[in-house]
Formats: structure tokens, C-alpha cells, sequence
């Protein structure tokens, strides 16, 4: 990812406090060409993020078929999650999305918008809207 990239999301994942750490695991892509396998390619990742959560976490799914939150909305799923106390998952996809499998292990399903976002974009909206909706939960002066 370009620097600017790695500092935005930094930026935010530095303000949140430890209780509610946040900390990026990165799936190497599948190389994809013009005659991939995109359904093996897809797969494939789905089993390398899986292999990567937490057997415990609380698992969310960032699909544009998921549920658009509020700011407000997504702070009170934060304070469920905080009071649920199991680590949570935030998982992305590649460019195809995420595998079916990865989709029926999820609890919920989040979506940022309708509109399609560059993965290095999504990384450092999610770290920001969580900060966002820590500041709600703690009133701090950060969301007005």
C-alpha cells in the first residue's frame, strides 16, 4: 500500500484506546490473469481469512449487500461488541468480494455505501468511522 495509505489508517488506529484495539491482517490476494479461475481464486482467499480469525471473534462481513449503519448505528454496534467481549472480526474481500463460506460464518454484515471504494480507501474509512463511533460512546468532542 502507499505510505499515505498506511499513515491514514495509522493515524486513526493509533487513537483508540486498548480496549477497543484496532490491528490489520492483510490476506495476500490470489494472482488473477485473464484466463484465472476467479471462483478457485475466490475460494482460496476465503479459506486463507478464515484460517486467519480468531476461533472466538465475532465475525463482520464488509459487503456492499450488507446493512447500511449511521455513525450512531455503528457506535451502538460497537458497544455491543465492547460488552460482548469476544475479539471482533472486520473482514474485506478482494475485488470479488468474499466467499460464500467466509459470508455463512458471519454474524453481520456491514456495508460502507453503495458506491465502490479502492480497498486502500475502505482500510482507512472503517479505522476512522470506528474512531468516530468511540468518540460517540465516550463523548469526546471528535464526532459533532
Amino acid at each position: 500500500m502507499p505510505a499515505w495509505v498506511q499513515q491514514g489508517y495509522d493515524e486513526y488506529a493509533k487513537r483508540l484506546p486498548r480496549e477497543c484495539e484496532l490491528a490489520l491482517k492483510e490476506i495476500a490476494p490470489g494472482k488473477r490473469s485473464k484466463n484465472s479461475d476467479i471462483a478457485r481464486i475466490v475460494k482460496d482467499e476465503g479459506e486463507r481469512i478464515i484460517a486467519a480469525i480468531t476461533q472466538s471473534a465475532h465475525i463482520v462481513t464488509l459487503d456492499i449487500s450488507g446493512k447500511l449503519w449511521t455513525t450512531p448505528e455503528l457506535a451502538q454496534a460497537m458497544q455491543r461488541w465492547l460488552e460482548g467481549g469476544q475479539p471482533v472480526a472486520l473482514l474485506v474481500g478482494g475485488p470479488e468480494g468474499l466467499s460464500s463460506s467466509v459470508k455463512q460464518l458471519a454474524r453481520e454484515s456491514w456495508s460502507l455505501s453503495k458506491l465502490t471504494f479502492p480497498h486502500p480507501m475502505v482500510r482507512i474509512i472503517v479505522a476512522e468511522q470506528l474512531y468516530r463511533a468511540w468518540s460517540i460512546l465516550h463523548n469526546h468532542p471528535y464526532h459533532r
